[in-house]
């Protein structure tokens, strides 16, 4: 079919129009937003039910020193922070007025024996005569009393001795175990009295965890279970050492032993024990991955369009992860922030 020159030209033109607004109307695709990061697929988890018991850890050994004279203090050996072995002496009592009395007990002793031999001496003569029938039973019941009474004078004696040896030796106060003086009580020529304290010493390298729990968190341990602990918020390792109920009998103490070579951890530390009470099936996803804004807790999402920020319900921290009640699915993506990416690419 041929059209005439005219109608060629004016068909040819709108077919250009046409074209052009074709291809103006057509709209570019924009590129999905994206968030530097670590994806995180939301999934069902198995979690511990825990039951956090707060308390202190304490020194398993603490003594405060004293000794049973009346003195003046010579010396003082240690300071505190000093660390210290069992059995070194730690202070010096002035005991001069002990020694005269030692002398007098070993006169005592001296003369006790002195009266036993005599009396032994005699109650073989009698022996003697009473078996030749020289002597009469009254006679020798005599010197048998005599020489009773005479080894028991021995004995009295020595115990005497014996009794003010052990008092001397509070003249020296020693450390009844290896480890810190933590509170020096007096200096030298200071005047120690029985009874008074003179230095305080603790063993740090076993620290006793003093927590307290419910009756029926309670019941869950035994003596000798190994249970998880915190001290300054750092994990160890706890072994349960007993339960003591209260007075009122609503709450118990739970006593848990923690190895502490070193000193690693310091007495008076903050504590706490994990106690495992069962497990149970929820949804978490990184502490770290979680936006704030105001009261507003969310986490940014991956969806095929980009990435967008999803506010929802935030239960228990358990850990490095948090349990979400409401706002997310199973098999949602989560986004965690490059900069803190690093933290938990080993746990996905």
């Amino acid at each position: 079919m041929h059209f005439p020159p005219k109608v060629a030209a004016v068909t040819g033109a709108l077919l250009l129009v046409v074209s052009a607004c074709s291809s103006s109307g057509k709209e570019t695709p924009q590129s999905a937003q994206r968030v530097a990061g670590t994806a995180y697929t939301v999934k069902d988890t198995t979690l511990q039910t825990i039951f956090e018991a707060s308390g202190t850890a304490t020194p398993l050994r603490q003594a405060t020193l004293s000794t049973k004279l009346m003195g003046t203090v010579l010396e003082v050996l240690a300071n505190e922070g000093d660390r210290i072995v069992a059995g070194q002496t730690l202070v010096r009592i002035d005991a001069r007025d002990l020694q005269a009395k030692h002398s007098q007990v070993a006169a005592s002793i001296a003369e006790a024996e002195a009266v036993r031999r005599d009396a032994a001496t005699q109650a073989g003569r009698i022996r003697a005569l009473y078996a030749d029938s020289a002597a009469t039973r009254a006679q020798l019941d005599a010197v048998e009393t005599g020489l009773l009474r005479a080894e028991a004078g021995v004995r009295a004696a020595r115990a005497s001795s014996a009794e003010l040896s052990a008092v001397s030796a509070y003249a020296s106060v020693r450390a009844p175990f290896s480890g810190v003086v933590t509170k020096r009580f007096v200096d030298p020529g200071a005047f120690a009295a029985p009874g008074a304290p003179l230095l305080t010493v603790q063993d740090g390298d076993q620290l006793r965890i003093v927590a307290s729990a419910t009756p029926d968190v309670a019941s869950t341990l035994k003596r000798g279970q190994r249970i998880d602990a915190l001290i300054e918020n750092r994990p160890v390792a706890a072994v349960v050492e007993g339960l003591v109920p209260s007075a009122s009998g609503n709450l118990y103490t739970v006593n848990a032993l923690v190895s502490n070579p070193g000193g690693a951890f310091l007495p008076g530390s903050t504590a706490t024990l994990l106690i495992a009470l069962g497990s149970r099936r929820a949804m978490v996803v990184p502490s770290s991955a979680i936006v704030r804004e105001g009261d507003l807790t969310g986490v940014t999402i991956r969806l095929p369009r980009g990435d967008e920020v999803r506010w929802i319900r935030l239960g228990q921290v358990s850990g490095s992860v948090v349990e979400v009640d409401s706002g997310l699915r199973t098999g949602d993506v989560v986004i965690v922030p490059a900069v803190q990416s690093s933290t938990i690419a080993a746990r996905d």
